[in-house]
């Protein structure tokens, strides 16, 4: 296990400072380099690490199951729905009102892009019912 002595100046660091570039000839020679740093309370005050991984640790072994082919379906079109929604301006204040009306509710949506993911979202569910 590798422990990393940051400068003083940065508190931690978190992800992955380089990564594989999947599509290059030399991808089976690049490394990722991958930093952690854990929040939790622990007796040790060494809270940073950082891994190294090559191309076969960060490529995927299995194909994506039908429930995930399925979500991937479903979160390609509602994006597309709320980016087409957005765009259209006959529907902007009556989304903006049907928005404002929901925010302070209890469960409501925070921002407009929420509230119309939500929206898009419901309305792909309709139409594609799960069995």
């Amino acid at each position: 296990m590798a422990i990393s002595r940051l400068n003083p100046m940065f508190a931690s660091v978190s992800g992955a400072l380089t990564k594989i570039n999947k599509k290059s000839p030399h991808a089976a020679d690049q490394k990722m380099i991958l930093c952690t740093h854990r929040t939790a309370p622990t007796t040790s005050t060494e809270c940073n690490r950082v891994f190294l991984r090559d191309l076969q640790s960060i490529t995927r072994s299995t194909a994506p199951s039908s429930d995930e082919l399925l979500a991937r379906t479903r979160f390609a079109v509602v994006g597309a729905a709320v980016a087409e929604r957005k765009s259209n301006l006959s529907l902007v204040n009556s989304d903006k009102q049907a928005f404002l009306a929901q925010k302070d509710e209890p469960g409501g949506k925070k921002t407009m892009k929420a509230y119309l993911w939500k929206v898009c979202g419901d309305a792909y569910d309709a139409e594609h019912p799960r069995s």
